[in-house]
């Protein structure tokens, strides 16, 4: 293990003036809250609709070095927590890919490493995403014995034909027995589902809604299946509902998910009141984020600069960079003319906004630096400033890609 030594800190200043013409952000005079974010790349099979940084398990037998590859991600969080060096974890999030193909012991070391070199915060929450296709009760147990508290079931549908048409490897059964033991393993369980499917009516995608709703998890995520660019579903479209069809779709999974006390906090995010996924809310609100593992990104804030992080994409590629010491491919200083997108791109997703206030927190820019951005989405009735918070309008919320885009230089 490296010696861990502070090289980095916020340093206490007084409140900033309008900045001048200088690079720096000498706004930031406390650090936002911090998360971890754990990337396990492989998959049992590449979904077709996929563009996520996952891989198909090509190894001899199917194996995945697994031990390797944790080897790794100890290795590259030990050179990274001087970045981050008494700053407490808000929460950690197991990404992927599938996560769930790990073993718990595995899961077990990586977050007793991360005790070891990083505080948490008394009650961080730490995720695990999880396919129906690859766990059993023996899994869930070890995860909550090695520390996971909330549970991320990609579920994506409850119809067997649609899951089929979407290459999903669990079928209906699989699903419901998935979330059951979830339920009844873990305090917190989110399930994702997916809307706008192929061939998918408005009828088949409320079914969806109203069985996920009847399971009663804590947090549902209802996503509009988009045709991302290099993917199968990209290169072959398959037959998918038009706009009106979809919208309405959303409109009443929507409805029915209110009637049912799930709010709607995000645009893509429904939970149970006090049950919002810190993590992602820590996204959202532009907060900071260490990210390790292939493909792994990180925004991370000091007392005069923003930066972003990236780590190689390829497991092996990774994984040999990291036991070098390596494991950074590119880093580089968010430009002050950026920020307020980036801001905005994040704390526009949530209903509800954000207050005023939040953005010189973040970003150490005065809001007054948004000002025609803000004046054009108002006349537009894309977003309004109300009770000190800074939202989306329904229409906002309908049009984001819009309203964001006024935000772009």
């Amino acid at each position: 293990m490296i010696p861990i030594i502070p090289i980095h800190h916020f340093s206490p200043i007084n409140p900033v003036a309008p900045l001048a013409g200088d690079s720096t952000l000498s706004g930031l005079t406390n650090p936002p809250p911090l998360s971890l974010y754990i990337h396990i790349p492989w998959c049992v099979k590449k979904c077709p609709y996929c563009d996520f940084n996952s891989h198909e398990s090509r190894h001899k037998n199917g194996d995945i070095p697994e031990s390797t590859y944790v080897d790794a991600l100890i290795a590259d969080l030990e050179l990274a927590t001087p970045k981050v060096w008494g700053r407490k974890l808000r929460s950690i999030f197991f990404g992927g890919g599938t996560p769930s193909l790990f073993s718990a012991d595995s899961i077990d070391r990586i977050i007793s490493h991360v005790r070891m070199l990083t505080p948490l915060e008394f009650d961080a929450e730490i995720t695990l995403e999880a396919n129906p296709g690859t766990v059993d009760a023996a899994h869930f147990i070890g995860y909550k014995q090695a520390g996971v508290n909330r549970l991320s079931l990609g579920v994506q549908s409850f119809n067997n034909q649609h899951l089929k048409a979407l290459g999903r490897i669990h079928d209906n059964e699989q699903a419901l027995a998935a979330i059951h033991l979830a339920l009844n393993t873990f305090e917190q369980v989110n399930c994702d589902i997916m809307y706008a499917l192929p061939n998918q009516t408005v009828q088949e995608a409320l079914e969806d809604a109203k069985t996920a709703i009847k399971l009663n998890p804590a947090h549902l995520s209802f996503y509009h299946l988009t045709l991302e660019p290099n993917t199968p579903f990209h290169r072959t479209p398959p037959s998918v509902p038009d706009d009106d069809t979809s919208a309405e779709m959303q409109i009443q999974i929507e409805t029915l998910l209110a009637q049912h006390s799930y709010e709607h906090y995000e645009t893509s995010a429904f939970a149970k009141k006090g049950k919002q996924a810190r993590h992602n809310l820590n996204y959202w609100q532009f907060g900071d984020y260490l990210g390790i593992g292939a493909g792994a990104h990180s925004k991370l804030s000091y007392h005069d600069k923003i930066t972003r992080e990236t780590r190689p994409k390829h497991p092996k590629a990774y994984m040999q960079q990291a036991m070098e010491g390596k494991a950074i491919e590119r880093e580089w200083v968010i430009e002050r003319d950026e920020l307020g997108f980036e801001f905005m791109m994040n704390a526009l997703r949530l209903i509800n906004g954000v207050p005023l206030d939040l953005f010189q927190q973040r970003t150490g820019l005065g809001l007054h630096t948004l000002d025609i951005a803000i004046k054009k989405a108002q006349a537009k009735g894309l977003l309004v400033i109300e009770q000190g918070r800074i939202m989306p309008t329904l229409l906002g919320q309908r049009f984001l890609n819009e309203l964001l885009e006024l935000f772009l230089l």
